[in-house]
């Protein structure tokens, strides 16, 4: 379990609780589309707002199942804002497809993580009811579509379809501004076998790794600095000899900044 999935998950099971013993509340946290100048935290505050425990169990069984695996691998904070920006984003198309009916529900928010789930392992197989495997990207595409056919078709009534499509656009989206980002980091880049000269006229190794070590992780964006962080920490364990030449160019490429 990680930080974020933790808290979430716990804020979810708070407010249900809550919620269920005091209906009105519920009412008040709900996203009323049609009454969004009137109330506009419900853009926010309905992605904690469960209609029943079956609602919340499955919603919080998808952010169990896939959330700790993909929070390691974005880091807490873009994790955290993959699954906000994932829950506005089907507030945003409840809003625009479905504007005359109440929404709750982290459906949203948890078909963003599933998204990103399967960005990062598109064959990961994921197993329907412990028994069927499904690669992680095919079903996300039979999801999409299921929620886009029943969304204009009017099928599932009480099941907001158009708040799962929206939680797929916006962690897409979302994902796709992090990846340009943490390509950004790697320009000007430099050829691996220009790198890899600059390196072998550097042969005291014990001189390369303090170089490496002195790389500012805490300036790196997250994606590159889980990526040194794993290289640096295989050239500690087994030795400067053990890395690949594409491991001495990327550690080369962040020590040449610093």
């Amino acid at each position: 379990m990680t930080p974020w999935v933790l808290r979430l998950l716990v804020a979810n099971v708070v407010v249900f609780f809550l919620t269920a013993s005091q209906p009105s509340l519920g009412n008040l946290l709900a996203l009323w589309p049609g009454l969004i100048l009137y109330r506009p935290w419900g853009i926010l505050t309905y992605m904690f707002v469960h209609a029943n425990f079956w609602h919340l169990f499955f919603n919080m069984i998808g952010l169990f199942f896939f959330g700790p695996r993909l929070e390691l691998q974005l880091g807490g904070r873009s994790f955290l804002r993959l699954y906000l920006l994932s829950g506005l984003g089907g507030a945003a198309f409840s809003f625009l497809f479905a504007p005359h009916a109440a929404v709750v529900g982290a459906s949203g928010a948890v078909f963003g993580v599933l998204l990103g789930f399967a960005y990062f392992w598109p064959k990961a197989p994921i197993y329907i009811w412990g028994v069927l495997p499904v690669e992680a990207r095919w079903l996300v595409t039979i999801l999409a579509a299921v929620s886009l056919y029943s969304g204009i078709s009017g099928g599932g009534s009480g099941i907001a379809h158009f708040a799962h499509l929206g939680g797929f656009a916006a962690g897409f989206a979302y994902l796709r501004w992090q990846r340009r980002k943490y390509f950004k980091q790697w320009s000007p880049m430099p050829t691996p076998k220009a790198q890899l000269a600059k390196s072998a006229l550097r042969s005291n190794e014990s001189e390369a790794l303090r170089r490496w070590k002195a790389i500012p992780l805490e300036q790196l964006h997250e994606l590159n600095r889980g990526e040194v962080e794993r290289v640096l920490s295989k050239a500690v364990g087994s030795g400067v000899g053990s890395l690949t030449p594409d491991e001495r160019a990327l550690l080369e490429r962040f020590a040449e900044r610093n």
